[in-house]
């Protein structure tokens, strides 16, 4: 009864963070003004994602998490809430970020597989930093962003309980995508708000975070990363696009897969959103399903899938003119 009444507040806490920001985005300047690289028209509110922060802080108390892993995170959330309401250079945000994933690792719930091999520590750190990111970046479009949230960490919930992990990252994985779908009807079909980096960057750290913490082999780590795919595909397809084009990776853009197909292809925001969490979800059962045969069935439908979105991605772009 206790997580009925938990989760029904995580619910409402998206929303209201949302209705909260659409009433006073403009008076604390959170506004995201439309240019040549916006998806949108006009102005809208951005930070709605605060909601989806409270919601973090909450369960994380109310469950007993480590102090070192959810406050650091927090900080960082308000750091970049900071960037909703001014810009804030990467030379800034990088080491921050960088300063957090090192925290959470030696102090929070270190996995099995961080346990005395340095190597293997950097590559999660900078595997969070990026996830954390690459969630920021992939969040253009109406929907996207909260569709993902709901599909990743309910995934997240779903392979912890089967493989019988400690029940508090079932828990709050399940209050963070109820709280996506509870910010999700301010952002689609017609954004009444943006999630902003504050919920972006948030839900792309803690996404990562649990992803380590859950790890206890290298499969374990590759099936729990899978279940964001299309942001990993579309990210990797569109910078090897734009290295092979000598732009500069730290320049925004509008080239990714998702936004050639709202903005070049005209298709209906909502469309896209629901197309990539359906291809989110069909590849997150697939990898719970080939997860029992070991690792090699394991990358073998993931590459099928990576193939598949390289293909789509080939087909759409020769359509559209340079």
């Amino acid at each position: 009864m206790d997580n009925i009444i938990l989760y029904i507040i995580c619910l409402a806490f998206g929303g209201i963070g949302a209705w909260v920001i659409t009433r006073l985005g403009n008076r604390f300047s959170l506004l995201d003004i439309s240019n040549d690289r916006s998806s949108h028209d006009g102005v809208v509110p951005k930070g709605g994602g605060i909601g989806l922060l409270t919601t973090f802080v909450l369960a994380s108390v109310i469950l007993k998490m480590s102090l070192a892993f959810w406050l650091p995170v927090t900080l960082l959330a308000l750091f970049s809430l900071m960037g909703d309401r001014m810009e804030i250079s990467p030379k800034m945000r990088l080491p921050i970020q960088f300063i957090v994933a090192i925290i959470f690792l030696f102090f929070s719930y270190p996995s099995p597989l961080t346990h005395h091999l340095l190597p293997i520590i950097f590559f999660f750190v900078v595997f969070i930093v990026a996830t954390a990111n690459w969630y920021n970046f992939m969040d253009g479009i109406n929907g996207i962003a909260a569709i993902t949230g709901i599909v990743a960490f309910g995934l997240l919930a779903a392979f912890n309980v089967l493989s019988g992990g400690d029940s508090r990252f079932s828990i709050l994985s399940i209050c963070i995508a109820l709280s996506c779908l509870g910010f999700l009807p301010f952002n689609m079909p017609k954004a009444k708000v943006f999630m902003g980096d504050v919920g972006s960057i948030l839900l792309g750290f803690v996404f990562a975070a649990i992803v380590v913490m859950l790890s206890k082999s290298f499969l374990d780590f590759v099936c729990l990363a899978a279940f964001l795919f299309p942001f990993y595909a579309d990210e990797f397809v569109t910078m090897a696009g734009r290295i092979k084009d000598g732009e500069n990776l730290l320049k925004a853009h509008r080239r990714h897969f998702y936004q050639l197909l709202a903005n070049e292809l005209a298709i209906d925001h909502w469309k896209v959103s629901i197309a990539y969490g359906i291809l989110q979800l069909v590849v997150g059962v697939g990898v719970l399903l080939m997860r029992p045969f070991g690792i090699l069935p394991v990358f073998a439908l993931l590459l099928v899938f990576f193939i598949g979105f390289i293909y789509a991605n080939y087909v759409v772009r020769i359509r559209i003119p340079n």
